[in-house]
């Protein structure tokens, strides 16, 4: 064979792998921690809600100027929200989304799926449950569970414990659905494209997401400035997430389901990663040039730590089962196409807007109502204590799930 051709053949051996063949859960895990670590570095850990919660103020605040908010709660709504080009969460979710949707049209995976009836009923029912949990959590899976664990809240502890119970009684009435409700199921339908239009499609995103990060990096203004690096980190957590398949939800609920403890220690290793670099980063707070601080140690640290958590991260799991995606997953598998999760993102944003609102006007968790501030390095913990307290409980995590894989002790009958 001549040296062109066995170029060739090797030019289509990495593309396959990046960009076609479903990435391993443990390397997904670890680089979606090396991303979060990276854009902390950069500027900010990273989230779903705070796109979503943007895109719902836009819609609040388009319904207050149509019908007037002189009463109710549109009056919270009566002056527009940061546009969604220059939010940092709503680019956070754009970047995301737009990676998810490059992996998705190379590796074939794009089409537009349309579930049956009872799908689209739930998805909608799902995000008002998603965004109602996420106000009480003070973040979605990610930002009240995954990265406020990282950033060493204790509030994330709260809310891990709160989709544990979630996704259990989700996965039980799945199962209840499944035997009793017959109703919505059909309707189904799919609307694939030609591969070669795809892979089009995901060249012009690819060369739009680039020309937008040139764009944001040209400007005068510092804080626009740095959305170019918050652009592209996460599209390339936008891409790992769909090219892996990983989805944390499914962490939670797969060893009740099937025993398949696979993304479960996928998530545990993960959030042990981003912790490490989060205390990196927060122990002497590093300073930029302009004696700004690289990483506010307050960061993802919310005033949850007590009931509000446990019962937002309960009613949150809840929402993520009957979605069929957590607050991440919705975002890459909208990226993919699948019309159930773009139903899901609306009725998110609006009911997360809401509350939210309300709970910032009252002054709910600021007023210690949800629970505690707390970062736990400023406890007897320390940063060393802490440190070990959470990688202790990710080991914890993974045996016991390991242990299950084995026994299926903890696998939920239907």
């Amino acid at each position: 064979m001549s040296e062109e051709g066995i170029l060739g053949r090797k030019i289509k051996g990495l593309f396959k792998v990046l960009c076609q063949t479903e990435w391993n859960a443990t390397v997904a895990g670890m680089i979606v921690a090396l991303l979060s670590i990276l854009i902390m570095a950069w500027w900010r850990p990273w989230g779903a809600v705070g796109a979503i919660r943007n895109w719902g103020d836009w819609i609040m605040y388009g319904i207050a100027s149509l019908a007037g908010s002189e009463a109710g709660i549109l009056e919270l709504f009566d002056e527009a929200p940061r546009s969604i080009l220059i939010s940092s969460g709503s680019v956070i979710g754009i970047g995301f989304i737009a990676g998810a949707f490059i992996s998705a049209s190379f590796g074939n995976d794009f089409a537009i799926r349309i579930p049956p009836v009872l799908e689209m009923c739930k998805g909608m029912v799902a995000g008002v449950l998603m965004g109602v949990g996420a106000a009480f959590a003070g973040g979605c899976n990610v930002g009240g569970m995954y990265n406020a664990i990282g950033n060493l809240a204790a509030n994330g502890f709260a809310m891990w414990l709160g989709l544990v119970a979630g996704v259990i009684l989700g996965l039980k009435y799945i199962y209840w659905e499944m035997e009793h409700i017959s109703w919505g199921s059909g309707g189904a339908k799919t609307f694939n494209f030609p591969f070669g239009l795809k892979v089009v499609l995901g060249i012009i995103a690819l060369v739009a997401l680039v020309y937008g990060a040139y764009c944001y990096s040209g400007s005068d203004d510092d804080y626009v400035a740095s959305l170019s690096g918050i652009l592209v980190i996460s599209a390339g957590l936008g891409y790992t997430m769909q090219r892996g398949r990983w989805c944390m939800v499914q962490g939670f609920r797969e060893p009740h389901m099937t025993g398949d403890c696979t993304l479960a220690k996928s998530v545990a290793l993960s959030i042990a990663i981003v912790a490490i670099g989060a205390a990196v980063l927060k122990y002497s707070v590093p300073m930029r040039a302009d004696g700004e601080a690289v990483l506010d140690p307050i960061n993802y640290v919310r005033g949850t730590f007590g009931w509000g958590a446990v019962v937002g991260g309960f009613i949150f799991g809840f929402g993520a089962m009957l979605a069929g995606g957590c607050g991440s997953g919705t975002l890459w598998r909208v990226g993919e196409g699948q019309i159930k999760l773009w139903l899901v993102v609306p009725f998110f944003a609006i009911s997360n807007s809401m509350l939210v609102a309300w709970f910032n006007d009252n002054d709910i968790e600021a007023d210690g109502v949800l629970g505690k501030f707390v970062y736990m390095p400023e406890t007897f913990l320390g940063y060393g204590g802490t440190l070990f307290l959470i990688v202790f409980a990710m080991v914890i995590w993974y045996v016991i799930v390991d242990w299950n894989e084995d026994t299926g002790k903890m696998i939920i009958e239907m």
